[in-house]
């Protein structure tokens, strides 16, 4: 089972379906980033980022989506290990994919299964599969 079930922003509903529908260019990220949240980000990219010593977003590989049922699903095809923290980064209870490493545009969030207190010296990270995401 997925420790993240991921849903599309706003901005990545829009970006698909001009791109999809209407026939406006959407550049695709060469590369996309993991962040992590201590609130919901929201489809709308209201959240609170962590903002704590040594957290950095962390690039992310998605394996080829299959078809399961009446969706599309792919997940994160390797571990994925943040910074480890040098200071409290707070609890960490949503995360998100962005398209660049810092600023950037939500792609996708989600709540975490077990929300966690991030407190210094702590490692955080994802196993292989951990981060799903479904269209359908």
């Amino acid at each position: 089972m997925a420790e993240c079930l991921l849903s599309k922003s706003n901005y990545w509903k829009l970006a698909c379906l001009n791109a999809a529908l209407r026939g406006e260019t959407f550049t695709v990220p060469e590369t996309v980033y993991v962040a992590l949240y201590t609130s919901d980000p929201t489809q709308a990219d209201t959240g609170q980022e962590v903002d704590g010593e040594g957290y950095a977003r962390v690039a992310v590989t998605f394996s080829a989506p299959v078809i399961s049922g009446l969706v599309a699903v792919t997940s994160n095809s390797t571990e994925l290990e943040f910074p480890i923290a040098a200071n409290g980064w707070g609890q960490v209870t949503h995360i998100g994919i962005r398209d660049a490493a810092t600023g950037g545009n939500l792609l996708y969030q989600g709540s975490v299964a077990t929300p966690r207190t991030i407190e210094p010296n702590d490692l955080v990270k994802f196993l292989e599969g951990a981060l799903e995401v479904e269209e359908g």
